[in-house]
């Protein structure tokens, strides 16, 4: 289930839309999407372009990160690819780790359709005093 203003909040990601992910769920500090990869999605190497895992860790973060609706923004991240992808569904889920006022820590897991561990990120956002709903969401 997806909260109406995270749903909002996510149409207007227009570079996830471009890219393909999927929202599947979103609320309460946690979020769930898909990647349904192509050729669009591979490197030079023929594997899953890194910039597509990231992407798709990318956008639970900011969706599980913005689900309370405080307006937050990335501040730091990390990534470590684990395994090459060549194709198929990645799927991404973001759990909150740690939250106070003004900073918040989410770990995402990205896996295959099998569910073997792609990558691992981690981010930190800072959380601003304006609302989703301030900002027109």
């Amino acid at each position: 289930m997806i909260q109406d203003d995270l749903a909002r909040f996510f149409e207007k990601d227009r570079f996830a839309a471009h890219v393909g992910i999927e929202l599947l769920q979103a609320g309460d500090g946690r979020a769930r999407a898909r990647l349904v990869l192509d050729e669009r999605h591979r490197n030079a190497a023929g594997v899953t372009h890194g910039a597509a895992i990231f992407s798709l860790a990318d956008l639970v973060f900011a969706m599980a990160s913005n689900s309370h609706g405080t307006v937050a923004l990335g501040v730091n991240v990390s990534v470590s690819f684990l395994r090459a992808s060549r194709g198929g569904v990645l799927h991404a889920e973001a759990r909150e780790v740690a939250i106070n006022p003004k900073l918040a820590t989410y770990e995402i897991r990205v896996t295959g359709e099998d569910q073997t561990l792609i990558a691992l990120f981690q981010g930190t956002v800072y959380r601003k005093r304006e609302t989703l709903e301030e900002i027109g969401i």
